[in-house]
C-alpha cells in the first residue's frame, strides 16, 4: 500500500542575527548584522536580521556599505561555537518527533514525519508545534514547509518569511510552485539558472513542462533530475544523520575539458577549485586542518592522499600549494589525469585561537586573506570572472571554469 509522506523543512529565520540577539536583547528591534569589522580584515555582511533588511542591507554587502544603506547599523563580530550549538540544539528538539532528521547547513534540517503522525498530529499540525516551541524553547524564529517530498519542502519553508508555514500537496504544487523562479528550485545555481535562461526557461513551470529530453540535452543527466524535481517527483529518504555531518567537510571536484598532462595544468585547476572551497569555508567560518585530493587518469583509476596542515586555513593559497604537493609526492604521471578534486576537513571555527609559528610569515598570511575576501566581495557584485589571479589567464580552456557557482548542492540521500 502506498503511503504519502510526510517531510517537514525546518529553516532558522535570519540564523546568525537571531541568535547574536537573543544573546544582546537590547538589540531587538534595531536593524543588526553579523559580519565583523573592517579593522579586522572582516568587513562582509554575513546574515542581516529583518530590520536590517527592510534598509535593503544584503548578505555579501560591504560593512561600509550597509551603513551607508542603514547608519544606525549594529553589527556584531559572528560566534560560531555559539551557531553550532543552537544548531544541535534545534536539531534535538526535531528529534523528539522522529529519529529521521537530515541536515542541510547550519540553520536548516529535513524531518519525516511520516510515521508520527498518528501521535503528533497532521503535517501542518506537527510544523506549528516545532515552530511554538523553538521560539518559546530556544527564541528562535523558524519557517517551516510541509510536503510530501524534500525538495517541496524545502521551497515551502522559503516562500513565506519569517515564521512562515506552507503545506505543498500533489493537489497543489502547479499553483504554488510553478509560477516561483527557476532559480528557486534546490539544484539550480547561478550557472545553471543563467542557461536555462538562454533558453527561454524562466520559472519551475517552464522547467517541468519542457521535454525531459531538451533539458537532458541543454544539461545533461541533471537536466532529466530538474525535470523530475519541477514534477514533483523525488522520492530521495531523509538521512538519519548524526550531528557531526552538519557540517563535515567541503570540496569541489570536477572533470575538466581536457586531459591534463603536467603540474601546470593541476595548479590551475586544483587553484580553481580551491578557490570555490576556500570561499565556502569562508562563508561558514570554518577553516580546514587537513587537505585531500583525489585523482582519477584517463583509464579511469582513481586514489587519493591527505595531509594535516601545520595552520588551519580558509586560503585557497594554501589549499592550492597543500595539494600540489600531495600531487608531487604521489604521482608520477603515467597516465594524463581525467578529473581532480580538493576537499578540506577536520573543519574548526574561523575564530578558534591558533599556535603562532616563528617560522611562518603572518603579516603576509593577513595580506592574503584580505585580498582573497576583497575578491569573494567583487566577485559576489559582479560575477567570478570580474576579477581572476593571472595564473586563470595561461589556459583559458581550463582557467575559465566558474566552480563555485556551478558546485550543484542536493539533498544528502538524493542519489
Amino acid at each position: 500500500m502506498f503511503v504519502k509522506r510526510v517531510i517537514g523543512h525546518v529553516d532558522a529565520d535570519s540564523f546568525y542575527a537571531s541568535v547574536e540577539i537573543l544573546h544582546h536583547p537590547k538589540l531587538r528591534g534595531l536593524p543588526v548584522a553579523v559580519g565583523g569589522d573592517v579593522e579586522a580584515r572582516h568587513g562582509i555582511v554575513l546574515a542581516k536580521s529583518y530590520e536590517a533588511k527592510k534598509f535593503g542591507v544584503k548578505t555579501g554587502n560591504a560593512i561600509w556599505e550597509a551603513r551607508q544603506l542603514c547608519p544606525d547599523l549594529v553589527v556584531l563580530p559572528p560566534n560560531y561555537p555559539l551557531y553550532l550549538r543552537f544548531s544541535r540544539l534545534l536539531r534535538e528538539l526535531l528529534s523528539e518527533y522522529s529519529p529521521l532528521v537530515e541536515p542541510f547547513g547550519l540553520d536548516e534540517s529535513w524531518v519525516d514525519v511520516t510515521g508520527t503522525t498518528h501521535t503528533f498530529g497532521s503535517g501542518p499540525e506537527i510544523a506549528e508545534q516545532i515552530q511554538r516551541r523553538a521560539m518559546y524553547e530556544l527564541g528562535l524564529p523558524v519557517s517551516v514547509g510541509m510536503s510530501y517530498n524534500k525538495i517541496f519542502s524545502k521551497l515551502g519553508s522559503d516562500m513565506r518569511k519569517p515564521m512562515g508555514l506552507t503545506t505543498i500537496s500533489p493537489e497543489n504544487f502547479k499553483q504554488l510552485v510553478w509560477p516561483l523562479f527557476a532559480g528557486d528550485l534546490l539544484g539550480v545555481g547561478r550557472a545553471t539558472t543563467l542557461k536555462l535562461r538562454g533558453y527561454g526557461v524562466h520559472t519551475i513551470g517552464d522547467i517541468a513542462n519542457t521535454p525531459k529530453e531538451v533539458l537532458h540535452g541543454w544539461l545533461g543527466k541533471w537536466g532529466l533530475i530538474l525535470h523530475m524535481f519541477a514534477n514533483g517527483r523525488d522520492d530521495s529518504p531523509v538521512a538519519a544523520l548524526g550531528e557531526e555531518a552538519a557540517i563535515k567537510s567541503v570540496g569541489n571536484s570536477t572533470t575538466t575539458p581536457r586531459d591534463l598532462e603536467n603540474e601546470q595544468d593541476c595548479r590551475i585547476v586544483f587553484y580553481n577549485l580551491a578557490e570555490s572551497v576556500a570561499e565556502r569555508l569562508r562563508d561558514l567560518g570554518l577553516k580546514g586542518r587537513t587537505v585531500q585530493i583525489s585523482l582519477r587518469d584517463n583509464t579511469l583509476v582513481s586514489f587519493e592522499r591527505q595531509c594535516t596542515l601545520p595552520t588551519p586555513t580558509n586560503l585557497a593559497r594554501e589549499l592550492t600549494g597543500a595539494a600540489m604537493r600531495l600531487l608531487r609526492e604521489n604521482y608520477k604521471w603515467e597516465k594524463p589525469l581525467r578529473s581532480i578534486g580538493v576537499r578540506a576537513t577536520q573543519l574548526v571555527p574561523e575564530q578558534e585561537n591558533l599556535q603562532l609559528s616563528f617560522f611562518e610569515d603572518a603579516a603576509a598570511r593577513d595580506r592574503w586573506e584580505t585580498i582573497e575576501r576583497t575578491m569573494d566581495y567583487i566577485r559576489g557584485r559582479f560575477g567570478h570572472h570580474s576579477i581572476d589571479v593571472a595564473l586563470m589567464g595561461t589556459d583559458k580552456k581550463l582557467g575559465k571554469a566558474d566552480y563555485k557557482s556551478e558546485h550543484i548542492i542536493h539533498p544528502v540521500g538524493y542519489f
